[in-house]
């Protein structure tokens, strides 16, 4: 999800009528990353769980790191990028959260940053907000990501990456509230366990939910990097977990097409999305991804007009 600008031209002293939302909580659980909570001004916030909406901000807004940009056309211009909604889990009695009763929305970012700010980047802006600050948010969120039918004794099994998790909070969260009686599996990779925002609260699930697990996959941990390491495992990403059957042991079951509906997002390498070639074939990334993998053994790519079980969506 590429940053964007909005297309009309706004001036730094008009930006109250650009912006149509307030910083409700902004908390970091380490200096890269960042839970934001977004209020819209006025009217409810539509949005289903695993859908996206946008953010922007003025580019004469202040960066984290206070870099500027040197382009003037950046002066008068909302930089904009979409982000998938994300939720708590559990709200403060500790109870499961229902998404739509949430009079904000949740976003889980990751910081970016580049050298210059040219061309201006939103995530150093986005860092430097405090709670009560203002900013733009889409106010009706899109995406198909979940729209598929689940029944309540298929099996779900969700995959990310980084912050690319976002989205399957809601849903899980939706799923388990409603009484889903089949196993639900959520498996995120990231590079170190600090950032891991939602841990916490998914051990919580596990110790409520017999058909719940939850799988964090770490790739630069010493136990990642280092063979002398007593607890040395490797670096392995989610696709080589799938492939070995690795993956498998860690959730404790092992997906079927005839059962499971799989969810993917985050980096597209892992997701590994075809494209179609002249004759309509599909042509897939090298080295194989997780869609290439769950074809093979006989999943069916959700598509509008043939719906299936293996549903993506990319985070950059």
């Amino acid at each position: 999800m590429k940053e964007q600008t909005l297309s009309d031209p706004v001036r730094p002293d008009q930006s109250a009528l650009a912006y149509n939302a307030t910083v409700v909580s902004c908390r970091q659980p380490h200096s890269d990353l960042l839970l934001l909570r977004v209020r819209l001004d006025e009217g409810e916030f539509v949005c289903d769980p695993g859908q996206y909406t946008t953010l922007a901000l003025g580019g004469w807004e202040p960066r984290i790191d206070r870099l500027r940009t040197t382009s003037p056309a950046w002066q008068n211009r909302l930089i904009r990028r979409a982000y998938s909604v994300s939720s708590p889990i559990l709200d403060e009695q500790g109870e499961l959260v229902e998404f739509s009763k949430l009079d904000f929305a949740e976003f889980y970012v990751a910081l970016v940053q580049k050298p210059t700010d040219d061309p201006p980047q939103l995530t150093p802006r986005l860092f430097a907000l405090r709670q009560g600050d203002r900013l733009h948010m889409g106010p009706v969120a899109h995406g198909n990501y979940a729209a598929v039918p689940v029944q309540p004794d298929q099996n779900l099994l969700f995959v990310g990456s980084g912050t690319g998790e976002a989205p399957h909070n809601a849903i899980v969260t939706e799923r388990l509230r409603t009484g889903h009686r089949g196993r639900i599996a959520v498996v995120t990779s990231v590079r170190l366990r600090r950032d891991l925002a939602y841990m916490e609260q998914h051990r919580q699930l596990e110790d409520r939910f017999d058909n719940y697990r939850y799988v964090p996959v770490t790739t630069r941990e010493p136990e990642n990097l280092e063979p002398a390491h007593p607890g040395y495992v490797g670096r392995k990403h989610i696709q080589e977990l799938y492939a070995t059957g690795e993956l498998f042991e860690r959730i404790g079951w092992e997906p079927s097409p005839d059962d499971t509906h799989v969810y993917l997002c985050g980096n597209p390498a892992m997701i590994g999305a075809p494209h179609h070639d002249r004759s309509g074939e599909f042509v897939f990334p090298e080295p194989p991804g997780m869609v290439e993998l769950l074809l093979h053994h006989g999943f069916r790519l959700d598509h509008p007009r043939r719906p299936g079980n293996v549903h993506f969506e990319k985070y950059w």
